[in-house]
């Protein structure tokens, strides 16, 4: 008899283990982590992003009374040079990162490793990524805190504020592709001279009617030849499509690293065909357009301004000023009121139009010199304002009160009337001697000198000068009245300054009273 041993059936275990796909995945979001802590160890980085963040405190907590009124398409613009050297430390740690491997000789040891070499080109790449996101949150603290300042004028541009990240992380994939393509240390520093040689003779080379090619050039500086801001919507800068030609650019050279490395995947094919369509869009983007409308907007705003302007009406005066600057004319009409206020005459209850005016001779933001206006009662005011641009505007607003209009000012004043205007703009002045020095050209309160002005400057004698200090010196209110009781000697080309001084009760200069000295 036999027997048969019962068989135990137990069941079958069933291991379930997450996708090959998604281990890889997560294997270079570690190393990408890893390396990003490592680039956070490299001094350069360090460095260069510390003095990178000191300049922008610096320049936020500056004095200049011109940064209380910040035209904001000019802050988004400035916020692209100064990333520029901390870059460059990404450029050259990020190099120096992915040829750790070769520097200590392990190369070697990876061929027995899981991860194939494009995914460890990957991880590199977007390592740059956290540094590229920590700049967009420097530019984006900077910019803020400009446009929240209560005299903030117009606004800024996203594709302007995208360049200084957009720079930093270009620089980054830059040095990675470079590892794979030259693996030397020494092939950084050679890239950097034959791209500074490179720019400085292609930009002698471009034409000026060609200037749209300079657009091409990833890294875009702060674009003004020292002239006054103007509208948004004459700059005729093609920002956004220049930030999706960096954005693409960015991506071509990330792709081409992984191609190198043998990546050579669906994936990064289709990846790489549109970073390639991105940046295509973006250069041709970036092509001029309609160049002639451009044109005459530009001559349009300089030379018939109130065709785009509005006005705003403040005791009986008109403020005229393109939109972005609505904001600014209650402070127009505040240095009106102050230096009316020590006129007499019928200059007292004067009616004003203060009209904005900008400079596009040969271009926007071009430094240039506004001609005086010929229409009596108007006023020209500029784009900047806030430190020594309203001391400025107060004296073309007392030339029109004595003169009746700006070019008044064009012939130098050998009379009473010089010494009047300069009374209507510091009579009232908290700080008089101070912004007598300011607004003279050379900074002093003695001799003769030109004071500044929107328009055609006012040219003081050395007898003038004197009599101005000597009336500074005196109780405002008691010269304030005799101002007003004497306007109309006082207003009068017939008057000398020695005749003035005594009328003013104040003593004759002994400098003689000579123009144009």
């Amino acid at each position: 008899m036999s027997t048969t041993t019962p068989t135990i059936t137990e069941p079958a275990r069933t291991l379930t283990e997450p996708p090959r796909e998604g281990r890889r995945t997560g294997a270079v979001l570690a190393l990408a982590r890893f390396e990003a802590r490592e680039l956070l160890h490299q001094i350069p980085v360090l460095f260069f992003f510390a003095l990178y963040v000191l300049l922008i405190v610096l320049r936020l907590i500056s004095k200049d009374g011109m940064d209380d009124f910040p035209v904001l398409n000019t802050v988004d613009r400035r916020t692209q040079a100064t990333p520029l050297l901390f870059a460059l430390a990404m450029f050259i740690c990020a190099n120096a990162a992915a040829l750790r491997s070769r520097k200590h000789g392990t190369v070697q040891q990876f061929g027995v490793l899981a991860m194939e070499p494009w995914r460890r080109t990957l991880a590199h790449v977007l390592s740059v990524i956290p540094y590229a996101g920590l700049t967009a949150l420097a530019v984006a603290a900077e910019y803020t805190r400009e446009a929240l300042k209560p005299g903030a004028i117009g606004h800024g541009s996203f594709g302007e504020l995208a360049v200084g990240p957009l720079s930093v992380l270009l620089a980054g994939i830059t040095g990675v592709l470079l590892a794979r393509l030259l693996p030397s240390s020494f092939v950084p520093i050679l890239f950097v001279i034959a791209v500074y040689v490179l720019g400085i003779l292609v930009s002698g080379l471009i034409d000026v009617r060609q200037e749209w090619v300079g657009w091409l050039d990833p890294i875009q500086f702060f674009s003004s030849s020292g002239g006054d801001p103007v509208p948004s919507d004459l700059l005729g800068r093609p920002a956004g499509w220049h930030a999706l030609y960096v954005t693409g650019l960015c991506a071509v050279l990330a792709c081409a690293a992984l191609l190198l490395a043998g990546g050579r995947t669906r994936v990064v094919k289709a990846a790489t065909a549109l970073a390639l369509a991105a940046t295509a869009a973006g250069v041709i983007g970036q092509f001029p357009g309609d160049t002639a409308a451009l044109d005459a907007a530009r001559r349009t705003a300089s030379d018939s301004p109130e065709k785009v302007q509005s006005c705003s009406t403040y005791d009986g005066s008109t403020y005229c000023s393109f939109p972005e600057w609505s904001g600014v004319r209650d402070d127009w009409a505040g240095v009106v009121d102050r230096v009316r206020f020590g006129a007499g005459g019928t200059a007292a209850e004067a009616r004003l139009t203060v009209r904005q005016r900008i400079y596009t001779d040969g271009g926007v933001e071009t430094d240039g010199a506004l001609d005086a206006s010929t229409t009596p009662g108007e006023v020209t005011v500029g784009t900047r304002w806030g430190g020594n641009r309203v001391p400025e505007f107060a004296v073309g607003v007392a030339s029109v009160l004595v003169g009746g209009s700006e070019d008044v000012t064009t012939e130098p004043m050998c009379d009473a009337r010089a010494v009047t205007i300069m009374w209507l703009v510091l009579g009232n002045d908290p700080t008089p001697t101070a912004t007598f020095q300011n607004v003279r050209l050379d900074d002093s309160t003695s001799g003769s000198g030109v004071v500044l002005a929107p328009t055609n400057g006012l040219s003081l004698s050395a007898a003038q000068t004197t009599v101005i200090r000597e009336l500074l010196d005196q109780p405002r209110a008691e010269m304030t009245a005799r101002v007003k009781a004497h306007w109309t000697e006082l207003t009068s080309a017939k008057t000398t300054t020695a005749q003035a001084a005594k009328l003013l009760g104040v003593e004759v200069p002994k400098e003689t009273d000579q123009c144009g000295e």
